[in-house]
């Protein structure tokens, strides 16, 4: 009976051990990738530990001038999606529910085509109305914004719709205009998704160096063709796992800055 049971229990399955192929992608996928970055950025090339490799980041005015470039980038195009997908997304949770789910379809569909595939068909796009080849700056907003604009909308709309209406029936009761219910109500409440929408965009608008020389033919250059270049043909890979660390640091920042560790607590309580 005994040695029943001891089987029973070796064999018995436990919901934790559904983590062990997760945690084996993260050790391999994740973690491992991560420390030999950071081993890259501390040694040099004879493998001595190094903080050269900083002070080249730092002192050279290449990769700080195409930071700089990338953030500013970057800030535009997260603007112009949250300028563009915010009201997207309230309309879209506003509708009934067949409706509602036609158009979130249309909006999800792109993002199931293939990247590149739906970067050459903008590229078409724009050399037929004449922005191509004219307007490299203007090429490359209008194609980061096409790609990463679903990424807006997706958070913004998952945070309207949970939204507790009955609160901005309560601000229009007490004699608040629809301008003051949505500033003092829907936008306090929607704070989430708008924080959790600029991350998604913000950062990966930085690095996507592939829509930047698609759309450019090369002519404008952000950090992420740094990364490429001395991970690629550059040779260096101490240089690039600096640059990825230095990234890596500045998302950590703005997540942390819109409150992408804090759990975003109660609705309510933002509101109050």
């Amino acid at each position: 009976m005994t040695s029943e049971k001891t089987k029973k229990r070796l064999f018995s399955f436990s919901r934790k051990q559904l983590c062990i192929p997760y945690a084996v992608f993260l050790i391999l996928f994740v973690i491992f990738p991560l420390l030999l970055i950071i081993y890259y950025a501390f040694t040099a090339k004879d493998g001595s530990f190094t903080f050269s490799n900083f002070v080249w980041f730092f002192t050279n005015p290449t990769p700080i001038k195409n930071l700089f470039s990338s953030m500013l980038m970057g800030l535009i195009i997260t603007a112009l999606c949250l300028f563009i997908g915010y009201p997207v997304a309230y309309v879209l949770s506003r509708l009934k529910s067949h409706r509602r789910t036609i158009l979130l379809l249309l909006f999800i569909m792109p993002m199931w085509i293939n990247f590149v595939l739906r970067a050459m068909a903008m590229k078409e796009l724009l050399s037929f109305v004449g922005i191509f080849g004219k307007h490299d700056y203007l090429s490359v907003v209008i194609g980061m914004v096409y790609d990463y604009l679903p990424f807006m909308i997706l958070p913004l709309y998952t945070t309207l719709i949970k939204m507790d209406k009955s609160l901005e029936e309560a601000a229009a009761d007490l004699g608040a205009s629809k301008a003051k219910v949505f500033t003092s109500v829907t936008l306090p409440l929607s704070a989430a998704g708008i924080a959790s929408g600029i991350t998604m965009v913000f950062l990966p608008s930085m690095t996507c160096y592939v829509i930047s020389k698609t759309y450019s033919n090369g002519k404008i250059a952000i950090i992420g063709d740094l990364i490429e270049l001395w991970f690629g043909s550059g040779g260096n890979w101490h240089y690039g796992s600096v640059i990825a660390l230095v990234l890596l640091v500045i998302m950590f920042l703005c997540t942390l800055l819109t409150g992408g560790f804090s759990g975003q607590g109660n609705a309510r309580e933002t509101v109050l």
